[in-house]
């Protein structure tokens, strides 16, 4: 149970700090007082929403928490937080977690139902309720269910790779052809990794070949008077190791020198400039002579698979009729569970159903496409007509039998349930009706629900007032004289009649 709401600039709200019971808590006000904003904000602090408040905070007592994937787990009373600057961080109980993980958390604890959201009829989204179901009533529903899954990923991957080694079929010669022409042309080059940095290596050893040759030729001059060095060296007694180590030195560096030029004379220049052109090329394309080799290998291995298509394709059509049978028969087994899902659902639905004055709805499990939800489509005929034809009163209140219904099963007691104007459009009868069902499921759930409607809002075990002054919008809880106002001002407009506020007062029972 929410017990205290705090935010701090969301809007048109300055700050709000509000304490709140358990049961009925309603909003009402004037259009645009900003009622959706601050239920949008409850539900953005709890992860659902995009939060729009600097600072935005929610104290809970009795709710267990608990979330086993990421070890969160509270049966004490929580704090849950957010903090906005340039991002939006979140907190529960000092603990810090993501949007996406506080929004899974809150899933078992809130229920949240907007006219502006169209889903809850979606077969899509009954078919994962039903699946919900399943799953806590009936122990082996679970492992079907994980098996097929798994079977079923199997079973598409197996069913493009048979499509795509079809399509490959019809252009196969085209394809063969293209493989060999790359290969041949790779092949044709046939580079070596860091072939290309030698032979550029060898580019500047050719560039400096002719001047190394014509320094050679003056540097060898040196050793034509080595005696005469010596023989000086001799008469002014000075020792000629150095002098002669010196010339060893550069008597060896001299014949490296000369015999890479005579193997340079060997080197056709034009052919290595020509190799370096084919090998840049190389590398403009593939970015790497690894890459290019990789891709040549590549090409091979999908040229055998071309040689081999015949036989790839009947291993992979056995392969695929052997896991549709398999998929089939697990469709069918998870459909025989949903079946016994969707009676104790529709059974659930048509309890709420008679407070709300409609008559028995009828849900269905129809047959369709395999896909991976299975086999089944969920149906809904209400008086035995589509729900594409019901009126929207009728349509709202089947939409809060079945909240009601699915809230049972989604939420642990003392759970939350969001309406927002979940009366609207209605009759006065069809309000009325609303508010048993509400006040039955405040029992055991705290509602928090925006009206428009004198029937909710008179049922309210608190009752809280929106307005907007100079664009600034303020709410605030209501005594009862206050709430006699606030429902006169409903039932006759801002010109309040006494014959409203009498009527307010015979209302509230004051």
């Amino acid at each position: 149970m929410i017990t205290r709401l705090y935010i701090k600039n969301c809007l048109s709200f300055q700050e709000v700090e509000l304490e709140f019971n358990g049961g009925l808590n309603i909003f009402t006000g004037p259009s645009g007082a900003g009622k959706s904003i601050l239920m949008r904000e409850i539900l953005a602090i709890f992860g659902l929403e995009d939060v729009k408040s600097e600072i935005a905070e929610i104290n809970l007592n009795d709710s267990r928490v608990k979330n086993e994937e990421f070890d969160i787990s509270f049966e004490e009373d929580i704090i849950i937080k957010a903090i906005k600057k340039e991002k939006t961080r979140y907190f529960l109980n000092s603990q810090s977690l993501s949007k996406k993980t506080l929004g899974e958390v809150s899933n078992s604890l809130i229920k949240y139902l907007s006219l502006r959201d169209t889903s809850d009829f979606k077969s899509e989204t009954l078919i994962e309720f039903l699946d919900r179901y399943a799953n806590k009533n009936f122990t082996e529903f679970k492992g079907i269910k994980t098996d097929f899954d798994t079977r079923y990923k199997e079973f598409i991957e197996t069913e493009k790779s048979l499509a795509k080694l079809k399509e490959d079929e019809k252009n196969l010669e085209d394809l063969k052809e293209f493989a060999r022409f790359e290969i041949a042309k790779i092949e044709e080059i046939n580079p070596k990794e860091n072939e290309y940095e030698e032979l550029n290596l060898l580019k500047k050893a050719l560039a400096k070949k002719e001047k190394i040759e014509v320094a050679s030729k003056k540097a060898s001059i040196i050793l034509e008077n080595v005696s005469s060095v010596n023989e000086l060296l001799e008469l002014l007694e000075v020792d000629s190791n150095f002098f002669d180590e010196a010339i060893n030195e550069f008597t060896n560096i001299l014949e490296k020198a000369n015999d890479t030029l005579s193997d340079l004379e060997e080197i056709d220049i034009e052919e290595t400039l020509n190799r370096i052109e084919k090998i840049s090329a190389l590398l403009k394309r593939f970015g790497s002579i690894k890459e290019c080799l990789e891709y040549k290998e590549q090409k091979q291995k999908e040229l055998e698979n071309y040689n081999n298509i015949s036989y790839k394709k009947d291993e992979l059509e056995q392969n695929y009729s052997k896991l549709n049978e398999i998929v089939t028969n697990l469709a069918g087994k998870i459909s025989e569970f949903r079946e016994k899902s969707v009676e104790n659902l529709e059974k659930s639905v048509n309890y709420y159903l008679e407070f709300l004055y409609l008559n028995s709805v009828k849900i269905s499990l129809k047959n369709k496409k395999l896909d991976f939800s299975g086999v089944d489509f969920v149906e809904f005929e209400l008086n035995g007509v589509a729900l594409s034809t019901i009126s929207s009163g009728e349509y709202n209140r089947l939409r809060l039998a079945l909240l009601s219904a699915i809230s049972q099963f989604d939420i642990a007691d003392n759970g939350v349930l969001f309406l927002d104007e979940i009366d609207a459009n209605l009759s006065g009868k069809e309000s009325e009706a609303i508010s048993k069902v509400l006040i039955n499921l405040s029992k055991n759930y705290q509602i928090f629900a925006i009206s428009h409607q004198i029937q909710l809002a008179s049922s309210a075990n608190q009752h809280f007032l929106v307005e907007k002054i100079d664009n600034n919008s303020t709410v605030r809880i209501l005594d009862n004289n206050q709430r006699v106002k606030e429902i006169a001002r409903m039932i006759s407009g801002e010109n309040v009649t006494n014959e409203a506020l009498d009527f307010a007062k015979n209302l509230l029972k004051i």
